[in-house]
């Protein structure tokens, strides 16, 4: 099995995700599907000449074949001697067990030789983190709440999203609310997450809009997809007392498809609608399709040029009306493709990773409009593919992007407009106020348009 390039950032706390991933921070960028993998030739690291073979051995091989043979990013370090390194590790920790050592004892020696590589888009998943990880990346189900909590006095307990149709909208809950007790006792994320795992009813104690509360839920199977959605927020003017702007949430690009072609058709919505401005949201988007990403912002910028670098060589992706071309084959698309010619803002935070960050930074670097918030999380330079390793799973950098002219992609996007996002801001959040999107609607006022729809004049 194989995942298209990715790659990988920090995400906020959400209960639809396992805590392996939590803790580990998902950084997804290009996962286009799920193939078949080529074949990779199975060579010894080096140093391990014939000593007797075991599943942990089976296991450090495999990783490092791929290490050897497939890493296109920017780390420096010497992989064959990383490679001898660690294979002297894992010698003493199977010295007990021969060929039996189980495979489960190379989990730790692979974390820490990918950790020493210095690419932080590069890590091993065990077989429990594998699994959900396919899951957000095929559109599957999961056990889960279907909520994001942002911390919040030491706890995970700021609601910033919920998902539509899942067990926490049933339920009532909303962006903003503050969860203070779980069944009558102090309220704590360890016990959310175990009552989430469980099945169990539970009942939550909470604030809106500084307002007490109760709502009682219990966690469902139900589909992992997370589709964007639009709102209308009122944006009056003298000259026009009426006047709304759309805010466009996109909380993933990992969504197992149908992003690009939601957000070509939410913005036919609000060009219909008359809407007078467009916020793109992607504060805490952790990433996911590079291609459902390209052909999302070809919604609002009309053509883009990268270059993709690897070991193997360069290929060139444009992207133009929703249609992406890579070496000029078609390599996604949407069906009635749109173009926001309107004022544009983008908010982003230190939660938008990967192609969030390559999504920001296209309308940043064409001055489609203002970047808003915080700088992002450090991945939007390269893209990695999710390989099998034994009963795990390998992520790794392949390849990274530059410009045509040379110019590579920023590690991460650099604000036009810095706005901090820190504990006073979330509590405002609690008692109804958005100080980000408050600036986003202010930044509308003097963001730039385009003066035509090129595709207007095409049939």
């Amino acid at each position: 099995m194989t995942l298209q390039p990715t790659s990988v950032a920090p995400v906020r706390s959400s209960l639809n995700a396992r805590t392996g991933l939590l803790r580990r921070g998902l950084r997804l960028v290009g996962v286009s599907g799920l193939l078949a993998l080529a074949a990779v030739p199975a060579v010894h690291a080096q140093g391990a000449g014939d000593r007797a073979s075991s599943p942990a051995q089976a296991l450090f091989t495999r990783v490092n074949t791929l290490i050897q043979q497939q890493y296109g990013g920017l780390s420096t370090v010497d992989r064959a001697a990383l490679a001898r390194e660690y294979q002297a590790r894992l010698d003493a920790v199977c010295a007990a067990d021969g060929p039996d050592c189980p495979e489960s004892r190379a989990y730790p020696v692979v974390t820490a030789q990918l950790t020493a590589l210095g690419d932080d888009h590069s890590f091993f998943m065990t077989p429990d983190d594998l699994k959900d990880f396919v899951a957000r990346a095929t559109g599957g189900t999961r056990r889960q709440f279907g909520v994001r909590l942002a911390t919040l006095d030491g706890e995970n307990r700021v609601v910033t999203e919920v998902v539509p149709g899942s067990a926490a909208d049933t339920a009532g809950l909303k962006r903003g609310d503050l969860l203070l007790t779980l069944d009558g006792k102090p309220y704590t994320y360890a016990a959310l997450r175990a009552a989430r795992d469980s099945g169990a009813g539970i009942t939550l104690g909470l604030t809106r809009l500084g307002q007490p509360l109760t709502l009682t839920l219990a966690s469902t199977e139900s589909s992992t997809q997370e589709l964007p959605q639009v709102q209308y927020v009122p944006a009056p003017t003298p000259t026009s007392p009426q006047a709304e702007v759309a805010v466009l949430r996109i909380p993933t690009f990992l969504t197992g498809g149908g992003v690009a072609q939601r957000v070509h058709d939410l913005v036919g919505e609000a060009q219909t609608r008359g809407a007078a401005g467009m916020i793109v949201d992607l504060r805490g988007d952790p990433g996911g399709s590079l291609s459902e990403c390209d052909s999302s912002v070809s919604a609002f910028v009309p053509t883009v040029i990268r270059l993709a670098r690897s070991a193997g060589g360069n290929s060139r992706t444009v992207v133009s009306r929703g249609t992406r071309l890579d070496d000029g084959m078609p390599s996604g698309g949407v069906r009635r493709p749109r173009l926001w010619t309107g004022p544009l803002a983008v908010l982003v935070d230190r939660g938008s990773a990967s192609c969030s960050e390559f999504f920001a930074f296209e309308v940043q670097y064409a001055g489609r409009g203002p970047i808003i918030g915080e700088n992002t999380a450090g991945v939007g330079n390269t893209a990695t593919r999710v390989f099998e390793a034994g009963q795990g799973g390998l992520q790794l950098t392949i390849l990274n992007y530059a410009k045509p002219d040379g110019t590579p992609y920023p590690q991460n996007v650099t604000p036009n407009q810095t706005f901090t996002q820190g504990e006073a801001q979330l509590r405002n959040l609690t008692l109804g106020r958005d100080e980000l999107l408050d600036a986003g609607l202010q930044a509308l006022r003097t963001a730039p348009v385009l003066s035509s729809d090129p595709y207007s004049q095409q049939p």
